[in-house]
């Protein structure tokens, strides 16, 4: 079975179970206290909370999903049976349980075992349970243990764990949470151990993978003035579960790990194509090879891009590992071209956002990669320097960070080159230089980006010049995408100001812009504004807002409904308005300055006569 046949199979059997399917939503959560969305209930958290009516935004309390996830705990295991970044989860939930329209505990696992055995006839006699035994004053999980052996699964293959094994959440520090009963597969003995117990959660063996998460929702932990946490009740019970994709589709393919499904092995096999060494002897390289690859396809598709900041950070890591990688394998020039496009094609029904975006994954891979050989080699040199000089065997967390900031090694490179030399890094030390790096960056970037909003303009006259300028970002950013855009270079929003004299719009550009390439910028904004263009608003699922090709940058949350302004066939962006109703409104457009806005970035500013 195929693993859009899978994906497909779930979404259709809760469809007929009379769930509403959601759209997964951004890989950028809104929750500033989370790097990337890490698990299919993220987007549900304040529904879960009973803080949003589900009826009113869903039109149902019973969902499900396929969320697409990252997640950067583990990312030095991946390459082995298990471990990846960016994985897909499958779930469904019941917000606010109640016996007239909800289902709680008996309907979950009634759910469960159907879809598992009916739909995808896995053997329920291979099926082991596992479920909470009580702890930190939350009592033990009698119902769901009762309820199993009602629907065919014997005490002997229920076992009991606790907090850390079987109590979900919450997904950061404080939130929903619940125990949970999980379904693990026997995989059979070929995966085993010698040991008597050996069971689900065996630290020693792969015999048992788990495949289902069920989650009874009913607790919210709060965090108490001395530190510590209560856990209380929500005023709702909640189903929240999740299926790990690629341990279901690998079990149902009969592989011993993803990376030998169809989601991994055919694009292994592609780039083995441009490698002089193979899968079978590099196992690790190519698994960790194509995992990182993936992910940053999707990274990249979200409009984040490589720095040394936050998610930049992390694609940066990514990617130069990918280069490392790369010359391990021994890998031909432009040997990512292929893979690339492999994975969007692979996956753009599913994540509509990846349409069209190969251009863009490439000209960042092949940025980044130009930038981190010029400093691989000075970078070198500077650490032979520094460990020449030094009579301990630790590399201190500043000279580590100036390392990163300056060469931008990531840690990982810096304790490999150290444990090469015989070195450690102090770790804690490069983490507390990192931190008041980034309190510095983000003052930077409040004070570059921060400006008067169109909503806090009180004159009138002064609100509609902003308008005006407003709807001319809109022509702009397009004439720069038209103008600059190249197989060479990728302009993409990354920041505008808008006061009632002028706009100020920050872009992605390696460069400085030419008089030449100003002017047909120019050229091009009055040609669309002379052309009298309508101004459209229209609203629509985000979903089919991203299908249609509407620019969507920085990818805030958005709902599940969301407004795009079309300028004739010219322009078409995810945007909240207000706008001019046709472009004519708006007088001549006047570039008054282009420059420098930070690395890779440039700044234009304009304005309207």
């Amino acid at each position: 079975m195929t693993s859009e046949k899978i994906r497909k199979k779930f979404l259709d059997f809760f469809k007929e179970k009379e769930h509403k399917i959601i759209a997964s939503g951004s890989l950028i959560p809104d929750d500033p206290t989370s790097l990337f969305t890490s698990a299919g209930m993220q987007q549900f958290i304040l529904y879960l909370k009973g803080e949003k009516d589900p009826i009113q935004d869903f039109g149902s309390r019973h969902l499900a999903s396929c969320q697409k996830c990252f997640r950067t705990a583990d990312i030095e295991k991946v390459g082995d049976e298990t471990h990846l970044t960016f994985f897909e989860m499958l779930g469904n939930w019941s917000v606010g349980e109640d016996s007239k329209i909800g289902y709680f505990k008996e309907g979950a696992i009634k759910l469960a075992l159907e879809f598992f055995c009916h739909n995808l006839k896995l053997d329920k006699n291979r099926f082991w349970i596992t479920i909470f035994k009580g702890e930190k004053g939350i009592p033990r999980d009698e119902e769901s243990f009762l309820i199993w052996q009602e629907n065919g699964i014997p005490e002997e293959r229920i076992r009991e764990f606790g907090i850390e094994d079987n109590f979900w959440g919450p997904v950061v520090e404080t939130g929903p949470c619940g125990p949970c009963s999980e379904i693990h597969y026997d995989r059979g003995e070929r995966f085993g151990c010698n040991r008597e117990d050996c069971g689900p959660n065996c630290p020693n063996c792969q015999r048992f993978v788990e495949l289902w998460n069920l989650v009874f929702m009913e607790y919210e932990r709060v965090k108490k003035e001395d530190g510590s946490y209560n856990y209380e009740k929500l005023p709702q019970k909640n189903v929240d579960t999740g299926v790990g994709f690629e341990r279901l589709v690998a079990v149902l393919q009969d592989k011993n790990s993803a990376y030998e499904t169809d989601l991994f092995l055919p694009l292994i096999q592609l780039i083995e194509k441009n490698s002089f060494k193979k899968y079978p002897e590099n196992k690790k390289s190519f698994r960790i090879l194509v995992d990182h690859l993936r992910a940053s396809v999707f990274l990249i598709s979200e409009d984040i891009l490589p720095s040394n900041l936050d998610r930049g950070y992390v694609l940066r890591r990514l990617l130069r590992r990918i280069q490392r990688i790369s010359k391990i394998l021994e890998l031909k020039d432009g040997w990512e071209v292929e893979p690339i496009k492999w994975i969007i094609k692979k996956y753009q029904k599913v994540y509509p956002e990846l349409r069209g975006k190969e251009n863009d994954v490439s000209i960042v891979i092949e940025k980044e990669r130009e930038k981190f050989e010029k400093t691989l080699a000075e970078g070198l040199k500077h650490f032979e320097k520094l460990i020449e000089k030094k009579t301990e065997k630790i590399i201190k967390g500043e000279e580590a960070f100036f390392l990163f900031e300056s060469y931008g090694f990531p840690l990982e490179i810096i304790e490999e080159l150290a444990r090469e030399k015989g070195f450690e890094v102090d770790k804690s030390g490069f983490k507390e230089s990192f931190k008041e790096h980034q309190k510095i960056s983000r003052a930077g970037v409040e004070k570059k980006f921060g400006g008067v909003g169109i909503e806090q303009i009180e004159k009138e006259e002064d609100k509609i010049k902003a308008i005006r300028l407003h709807t001319a970002t809109h022509l702009l950013h397009q004439a720069l995408r038209k103008v600059l855009g190249s197989p060479k270079t990728m302009v993409q929003q990354m920041g505008s100001d808008i006061n009632p004299e002028r706009l100020r719009f920050d872009f992605s550009f390696e460069k400085k812009m030419t008089s030449e390439e100003i002017k047909k910028v120019e050229n091009l904004v009055n040609q669309k504004i002379k052309g009298d263009l309508e101004v459209k608003k229209e609203e629509m699922s985000l979903k089919q807002a991203l299908e249609i090709g509407a620019l969507a940058f920085f990818k805030e949350k958005y709902p599940e409904k969301v407004f795009v302004y079309s300028i004739g066939d010219f322009s078409k962006e995810i945007c909240n308005g207000p706008h001019v109703q046709r472009t004519s409104e708006l007088g001549e457009f006047k570039i008054k300055k282009e420059e420098s806005s930070g690395a890779g970035i440039r700044r234009i500013k304009a304005i309207l006569k």
